[in-house]
């Protein structure tokens, strides 16, 4: 794992640090997203909570199978937020999804490793309202 970007999700918004790892993803770079639970979505909770509910009760009538599946658990919500960023139907794209690793917590095997910092602004001083992955899990109804 020498040659894995790893980035520590605790406190960064979604949406910024899912599309700075879907572009190092296409560039065939590895990288693991640790504290995924602790990343913050924008944006007032009701409404996010109403957006993910609804996301996760889509259902095709005629064959409810091939309906999009939407996880509940942090760390694989956030793998599937950032899969949207990819073109994971392509070969490029699949590719690309299979460099990601992303973890609810710290696992013991990346505990010495060197973080990437990313350079952007706090949660605080861009947005009013915030609420983590794990706060959103909770509600759809994920139980650890």
């Amino acid at each position: 794992m020498a040659d894995e970007t790893v980035i520590d999700g605790k406190g960064k918004i979604l949406g910024r640090v899912a599309s700075t790892v879907a572009k190092m993803l296409l560039n065939n770079k590895k990288v693991a997203l640790v504290n995924a639970g602790e990343i913050l979505i924008s944006g007032h909770p009701e409404s996010i909570v109403q957006k993910y509910k609804q996301r996760i009760e889509l259902k095709d009538k005629a064959n409810p199978e091939h309906s999009p599946y939407w996880p509940r658990r942090p760390d694989m919500l956030v793998r599937r937020i950032i899969r949207g960023m990819l073109p994971y139907k392509k070969a490029k794209g699949k590719n690309a999804y299979k460099l990601l690793r992303v973890y609810a917590g710290l696992p013991e095997s990346l505990k010495n490793a060197k973080f990437y910092e990313l350079n952007t602004k706090s949660a605080n001083q861009i947005f009013e309202k915030t609420m983590s992955i794990n706060e959103l899990s909770e509600k759809l109804g994920y139980k650890r």
